[in-house]
């Protein structure tokens, strides 16, 4: 579980010229609540700094999360240590399929707080600064390894070591990759995310619901193979 302290970046967008992606692991519990509309509202750990409310924060991102396994894995590529919240993530997972979750799977974390997943997490030009690795966007884009966005359910107290356990699992096939590849890489599959429904994000949502709209809900030739679980 980690946290970040708001820190000055010459890499960031953000108005105040900071940003708390540099996240370290917290002590103790950690209260986590809904932050409310994004614009309003930042992170949903307390103690947790979101510096550029225009595109980070808000109840549909709260909380993001990210797996070890895949952190080892880009260890390994990069040959450099990643510790846990190198990502900005505010849950370093182990055993969890976050990138195979469905969109509108909800997982229960410790005693009280459970989470919904909503979306896989774009890299943006802080991400890119932070890891300072050469084409790092593209890179991390093309991997289809996003981790996964979640909102808050049920509000409460959550500690490192907590066990993650998924209490729903939604009948459609949406996962957080295809989700991901849909916002990014191959846009032809916006129709077919559209049945997660009110569980997806509500940014990707609106982008979906606009695609249709202008291109029909017909998907691409080529899809098929592309349009399973992940």
């Amino acid at each position: 579980m980690n946290v970040g302290r708001p820190k000055a970046a010459d890499y960031t967008d953000s108005p105040s010229g900071t940003t708390g992606i540099d996240k370290r692991p917290a002590e103790g519990p950690v209260r986590v609540t809904d932050p409310g509309p994004k614009g309003r509202g930042g992170s949903g750990l307390s103690g947790d700094a979101v510096c550029d409310l225009r595109h980070h924060g808000g109840s549909d991102q709260a909380v993001y999360a990210f797996a070890r396994e895949d952190l080892d894995a880009w260890e390994r590529e990069l040959g450099r240590s990643l510790p846990n919240g190198t990502f900005g993530e505010n849950l370093t997972t182990s055993g969890v399929d976050v990138t195979g979750a469905r969109i509108g799977e909800r997982w229960r974390i410790g005693d009280s707080v459970v989470l919904e997943v909503t979306s896989g997490r774009v890299p943006c030009r802080t991400f890119a600064g932070r890891l300072d690795e050469k084409g790092w966007v593209r890179r991390f884009t093309r991997s289809g390894v996003s981790g996964a966005y979640l909102r808050v359910i049920e509000p409460g107290e959550i500690r490192a070591g907590d066990p993650v356990e998924v209490v729903h699992r939604p009948e459609h096939e949406v996962t957080v990759a295809m989700a991901f590849r849909a916002e990014t890489t191959e846009r032809h599959l916006l129709p077919l995310v559209l049945e997660a429904g009110d569980a997806l994000h509500g940014e990707l949502l609106t982008s979906a619901r606009a695609y249709v709209a202008k291109y029909g809900a017909t998907v691409g030739p080529g899809v098929a193979s592309d349009s399973g679980v992940a």
